[in-house]
């Protein structure tokens, strides 16, 4: 074993290093993103028991599970997104493993989405970041720390009014930016999906997807926990189901990062 994988091994023993679960539990209850009724929706996650421990099966329990590939936290390939169709190795069963694991650059908005909650994250804004922390590496998981996934109750969560949902995201300038010019793997989000509430409304519509997903790269959405991360320096593992043809999968999202004791 090489002297870094050991290391790693002994500093997760040691507690020096620790694992930070960025995932929001699944269930029945987790909230999916709505759509107009002129498209077709998905379904939330339904589970019917196969067995436990009865007649069915009496040594073993398991269920059966329904739900959309976009349900809860979960993994945005190119290939969801028109923009994505064409790319090589855009599926989730195509993808190189490599992709799903990359240093974590978290940029904290909460203090601008606790006043605007359509807040847009702009080129300006992530410069006056990189100012601070340095510049965004090549390969990096770009994560949105806004505390939405602190709505626990999915009323205020998904955040609906007369107008459609109202919630923060990626101006289609920083998404052109981090896609372009800092080739990031993907960025992931608090909220129920990459663009904002109103994204429907934006010229281009979705223009999170639409960039991101054009340029190959991913998405993550509903995360949790970003708070317990540092603006850089942690790792994040990132693998969805490597489902055949798949357009995205829910996933558990990782991340390494050293504890603060």
């Amino acid at each position: 074993m090489s002297n870094v994988l050991t290391q790693l091994i002994a500093e997760l023993v040691d507690g020096r290093l620790q694992v930070v679960d960025l995932t929001q539990p699944l269930g029945p209850a987790t909230p999916v993103i709505g759509l107009p009724p002129i498209f077709a929706s998905s379904p939330g996650l339904s589970m019917e028991v196969i067995s436990r421990y009865d007649e069915r099966g009496p040594g073993w329990y398991w269920n059966k599970i329904e739900l959309g590939e976009h349900t809860g936290t979960h993994f945005d390939a190119p290939v969801h997104w028109i923009t994505g169709k064409d790319i090589p190795d855009n599926r989730c069963d195509t993808i190189p493993a490599r992709r799903f694991v990359g240093p974590a650059c978290v940029i904290d908005v909460t203090q601008e989405v606790a006043t605007n909650p359509d807040f847009l994250l702009t080129p300006e804004y992530i410069q006056a970041w990189e100012a601070q922390y340095g510049r965004i590496p090549v390969g990096a998981w770009v994560l949105l720390r806004t505390d939405w996934s602190k709505r626990s109750d999915p009323e205020t969560f998904l955040n609906v009014g007369p107008d459609g949902a109202h919630s923060p995201g990626f101006h289609q300038s920083a998404s052109a930016f981090l896609a372009h010019e800092r080739d990031v793997l993907g960025v992931g989000v608090e909220t129920v999906g990459t663009d904002a509430g109103q994204a429907g409304t934006f010229d281009p519509p979705f223009p999170n997807h639409t960039t991101m997903h054009g340029a190959g790269k991913f998405g993550l959405a509903s995360l949790c926990n970003l708070d317990q991360l540092p603006p850089t320096g942690a790792v994040v593992i990132a693998a969805p189901l490597k489902i055949v043809d798949g357009s995205g999968s829910p996933l558990r999202v990782l991340a390494i990062t050293q504890h603060h004791r």
